[in-house]
């Protein structure tokens, strides 16, 4: 679409509150915006004043084509806005950097016996979340710790108290014993309660319950009881003393500040509850670098809270943020009361927020160097890896092919993508092996490879027509194998360019295939196929002393041990062959499950499909009740009676 065109489409938009998209040429979603009254937020970016901003500025460049989409309220534009910037990323916006690795605390609380593990994402279940944190281990430790002060179920078995003996973690105090009755489902739903009081901080109103049963114990000379409880108390009571306390005020508060230097921003959060500082949590920011510190702000709170499992009632921030007032409704509508923004200027709340500003400053400057040295072995790994393999230059893209398969069944191929030695997710692909039967490894590289690159030839001869060909369409695996590809929304306004999958047109500096001499030669029979030979260098990995196998020569290369080259081409292979064997599990489990769900009498193609579609995996079916099975659409009680009999 041309500027004048692009232009002309601006009259027919509504004066409506509502979120507008923005998009490249290629049809991404480059930038996600709300506003009150759409037409004239979008209209003020091509006004002659908007030059101003340097993001407006670039931005305007890069649009292409717009989509709207109308809501009934302000409210309502801002939580679609938090969603659309999660799922497209756009790289204009300012965002949470690999904000889908964060874990959560989660506690089933709506099941009788109430168990605890690492989540990451929270769901409208009825169970209790707490995060999100951003590193799986400190989250662990934590568990880890909880479990000897407050021992609690880890098991997936169905509780009834009438198994003839416990697990070793009974025994050794992990565990309270439920499923041989050693303690009632109100004890132990009693000492989960007390686990999630500790998690929001109530850690003296458990000290002060366990002290009371303590004495109630002791007078009826439960000495033993007794005893325990002591001990449970001196735990606590050596965490606490790890908590500082940091407000006089005994509030719930949330402190954020944030530090940034050449377009990288750390934002540090800490987690006061009754005055006691228990926790911090640092995120990364992308997309900062034109942006003003009243922005970076506002576009943190909005992510941020928008998949926090609690909203405190006040929350400190370093700087005004931009529509206070409807985040604040917003923030409100989360917690079911009041929530406070402010921006304190003296006294001990901004004493808090320096602080929290200074640990942002320190940790970026941790980070900063993290990078700076992983960039630094990535050159060397690059640098290595084209010396040895005698390349032109340095593989700045690499990619890795692995086939995973069980005697031919369910068999599957990955494609992984390195990019400046950092895995490139977005590029990532996955293939069901359709032509094949039987366990032929070699048969399988070839469909893999074939399938990469006719679709790199066609693709490349299409761009140089000037056009794609109507109707090209992606497999539906390789569509799926794009963990964070966007998905395009249905049409609300203004039409938009064809997307092009770029990540095919791409020819990689460096193949590597896992294997020996037969995936090499099954890749360069491929190559030869298409006339890329030439212009793609590619290798083979075996496992067996990791030696690399390259075209024409009889011996392998063997890396220096030790060497960040090596390292690299370890770790790519690696990738690759997790990436082969998630899948392949996926769709052995599907088969599995779809098989047993076959053998289920009244359980025909719908209600399988429904059940799959609800639970996922055969474990969690089993493990329903009988009114979870029949919240399935097309399920009866009948119907659910069966499948709980069969299971």
């Amino acid at each position: 679409m041309s500027r004048s065109q692009l232009k002309e489409q601006l009259s027919s938009i509504p004066a409506k509150p509502g979120v507008y998209l923005m998009k490249d040429e290629n049809g991404r979603v480059i930038y996600v915006g709300k506003a009150v009254n759409l037409r004239n937020r979008v209209r003020s970016y091509f006004h002659a004043s908007a030059d101003r901003s340097p993001k407006t500025h670039y931005l305007k460049q890069d649009i292409a084509d717009l989509d709207f989409i109308v809501t009934a309220s302000e409210l309502e534009a801002l939580i679609l806005e938090c969603n659309l910037i999660k799922k497209y990323q756009p790289r204009y916006n300012v965002r949470l950097k690999d904000d889908k690795r964060y874990p959560y605390i989660k506690i089933t609380w709506q099941e009788p016996y109430p168990r605890i593990y690492i989540v990451r994402q929270m769901q409208n279940d009825g169970a209790k979340y707490y995060g999100p944190f951003t590193a799986t281990w400190a989250v662990s430790q934590t568990l880890d710790l909880l479990r000897k002060i407050f021992p609690y179920l880890t098991c997936k078995r169905e509780i009834t108290g009438q198994d003839k003996r416990a697990c070793l973690y009974y025994h050794i105090g992990r565990c309270p014993g439920p499923c041989i009755g050693a303690v009632s489902q109100e004890e132990y739903r009693a000492l989960v309660s007390q686990i999630c009081r500790f998690l929001e901080g109530k850690s003296e109103e458990i000290i002060d319950d366990l002290r009371a049963q303590m004495m109630a114990a002791a007078e009826k000379l439960e000495f033993e009881r007794a005893a325990a409880l002591r001990d449970q108390i001196a735990a606590l009571e050596r965490v606490i003393e790890r908590q500082r306390v940091v407000s006089s005020a005994l509030a719930d508060e949330d402190v954020i500040a944030f530090a940034r230097q050449d377009g990288d921003a750390c934002v540090q959060v800490f987690f006061i509850r009754r005055g006691k500082l228990i926790g911090r949590e640092y995120f990364v920011l992308e997309g900062t670098a034109n942006e003003d510190a009243r922005q970076i702000m506002t576009s943190f709170v909005k992510q941020f809270y928008d998949k926090a499992a609690y909203v405190p009632s006040e929350i400190l921030l370093q700087s005004e943020i931009d529509e206070a007032l409807i985040i604040q409704s917003w923030l409100r509508s989360k917690r079911g009361t009041k929530v406070t923004l402010k921006v304190p200027r003296r006294g001990q709340k901004k004493e808090l927020v320096q602080m929290a500003a200074e640990n942002a400053a320190e940790t970026l400057a941790h980070l900063r160097a993290q990078w700076l040295l992983d960039e630094g072995k990535s050159v060397e790994a690059l640098a290595e890896l084209q010396e040895h393999l005698d390349l032109a230059h340095p593989p700045a893209r690499i990619e890795c092919y692995d086939v995973s398969n069980i005697q031919g069944k369910a068999a599957t191929g990955s494609m992984v993508v390195f990019v400046k030695g950092v895995p490139r997710k977005s590029d990532y692909r996955r293939f069901k092996i359709r032509t094949v039967e039987g366990a032929d490894d070699y048969a399988m590289m070839k469909e893999v490879l074939r399938r990469r690159f006719r679709r790199a030839v066609s693709a490349e001869s299409a761009l140089s027509r000037g056009f794609r060909a109507e109707g090209e369409a992606k497999p539906k695996e390789d569509r799926a194998a794009r963990p964070d590809a966007p998905q395009r929304p249905g049409r609300t306004g203004l039409s938009s360019a064809k997307s092009h999958d770029e990540a095919w047109t791409i020819l990689p500096d460096l193949v590597i295939v896992d294997g020996g001499k037969g995936q090499l030669n099954a890749a360069l029979e491929v190559l030869d196929e298409y006339g890329l030979r030439e212009a793609v260098p590619v290798v083979g990995l075996a496992k067996e002393r990791e030696a690399i196998f390259v075209p024409g020569q009889p011996e392998p290369i063997l890396l220096p041990r030790g060497s960040q080259g090596l390292f690299l081409v370890q770790r790519i292979r690696d990738e690759a062959h997790r990436f082969a064997l998630q899948y392949h599990r996926r769709l052995r489990e599907k088969r599995t499950l779809t098989s047993t769900l076959e053998e289920i009498p009244g359980i025909g193609p719908k209600r399988r499909q429904a059940l799959l579609k609800h639970f996922g995996s055969l474990e969690s079916i089993r493990e329903a009740t009988v009114e979870e099975l029949m919240a399935v659409p097309g399920m009866t009680r009948r119907a659910a009676e069966q499948v709980k009999e069969y299971l």
